[in-house]
């Protein structure tokens, strides 16, 4: 199979499939630059090998339509400031005046491409959209990791047009190689974090960890359903009544299994879901009405971290609170530097998730975790043992 070492770029139109679904500000800034930059180095081999480079990615959730907000020209300064050379931009991502830019594109020059989604056919893994979009390139190369479980055209459909010309960026070899540290050969203790709002979206991860770590810590919302689940008093707390039993198999699973299964005790509890709400510290499970958990507490946060100080293999994804407002952090905090200090000490810490990522940048601690991934779904579902499309296409004949 080729990959992007022994694959000969030279005068090659190169379609490149990106994650470059950054967060913007009311101004249409991009407030978090991971994505962009993570994807800088696979551009870079292209555009030095002889190249040129046309861009394809999302960027939020339009639903098929048009949306100004959602238009990639906002993230061109971004991209600009990191690659560090002019941006080509297209008013769209297929159709005749793409074509028109494309036939111009010289080697070593660079083409972004509207937003894929302004298109439903993306989505729905059209055959016949991925073929318009295979037409623009002599090659294609997917550097989408956060999307590789996706069955869209751009991700898995497009790698059928080229059966001896595609390959992985340097961004998905490198994350692949780095989850299989943890799931092929992780050093024990192995402990897992797990946030986040709802079991119903994390039963599987849950059910796959269970035979991978010998610690399984769970934040975030999600717990209210094991808290009800056991009969505590959760208040207005985030929960999924549809998954109060799966709630008590996942802990009497952890038993059978032999894991340490670490449930918050205590928490930081408001009268409403916002920064400036009443908030009190109360037991976990006497929570009271018209009150809602949206941190954990100090003696589950002290727990955590000295589980994870202790650990020689780390995962985590998903925050344990609102860690976007600052009187619900803490616990957050808690873990983020637990994780930074125990890979300090030589434990492979990973980590993946926007939201999670966020947090880490947001105290300044991501250099200090030994690997970022920068999927959420793709990420959860390559850990539980699913086959990715995105990935699958690829490895494919």
């Amino acid at each position: 199979m080729n990959t992007i070492d022994n694959y000969k770029f030279q005068d090659k139109k190169v379609l490149l499939r990106v994650d470059f679904n950054v967060p913007l500000d009311g101004n249409g800034n991009v407030t978090d630059k991971t994505r962009i930059i993570r994807g800088i180095p696979t551009i870079k081999k292209i555009l030095g090998t002889g190249g040129a480079v046309i861009i394809m990615t999302h960027l939020g959730r339009p639903k098929g339509k048009r949306n100004d907000k959602m238009s990639l020209k906002h993230i061109i300064p971004a991209l600009t400031e990191a690659i560090g050379q002019e941006i080509k931009f297209a008013g769209d991502c297929v159709g005749d005046a793409v074509k028109e830019q494309v036939e111009e594109l010289k080697p070593g020059e660079i083409l972004l491409l509207e937003n894929l989604r302004f298109h439903k056919e993306e989505t729905a893994g059209e055959k016949g959209f991925a073929g318009q979009l295979a037409a623009l390139g002599d090659a294609y190369v997917n550097d989408a990791f956060a999307t590789a479980h996706r069955d869209h055209a751009s991700t898995a459909v497009i790698a059928r047009f080229f059966p001896r010309d595609k390959m992985f960026g340097y961004l998905i070899e490198t994350e692949i190689k780095n989850i299989d540290k943890i799931l092929q050969a992780a050093k024990s203790p192995v402990t897992a974090v797990l946030g986040g709002s709802k079991v119903s979206t994390k039963i599987d991860i849950i059910e796959a960890l269970l035979d991978k770590v010998d610690n399984l810590i769970i934040g975030g919302a999600l717990i209210f359903t094991f808290v009800k689940a056991r009969g505590g008093k959760i208040g207005a707390s985030l929960v999924e009544e549809d998954f109060l039993d799966v709630a008590l198999k996942v802990i009497e699973k952890a038993k059978q299994k032999n894991v340490n299964l670490y449930l918050p005790v205590d928490c930081i509890a408001a009268d409403k879901f916002s920064n400036d709400a009443n908030i009190r510290h109360c037991d976990i499970d006497k929570i009271d009405d018209g009150w809602m958990g949206l941190d954990i507490g100090e003696k589950s946060a002290q727990k955590f971290a000295s589980v994870l100080k202790e650990s020689a293999s780390i995962l985590w994804n998903g925050p344990v609170g609102v860690f976007e407002m600052s009187n619900f952090s803490r616990g957050t905090l808690e873990i983020a530097k637990a994780a930074a200090e125990a890979a300090g000490r030589g434990a492979y810490s990973l980590v993946g998730g926007g939201d999670t990522i966020a947090a880490l940048n947001k105290w300044n601690l991501s250099g200090k975790i030994s690997y970022i991934s920068t999927a959420g779904g793709a990420l959860l579902e390559y850990i539980e043992g699913k086959e990715l499309p995105g990935i699958a296409a690829i490895r494919s004949g």
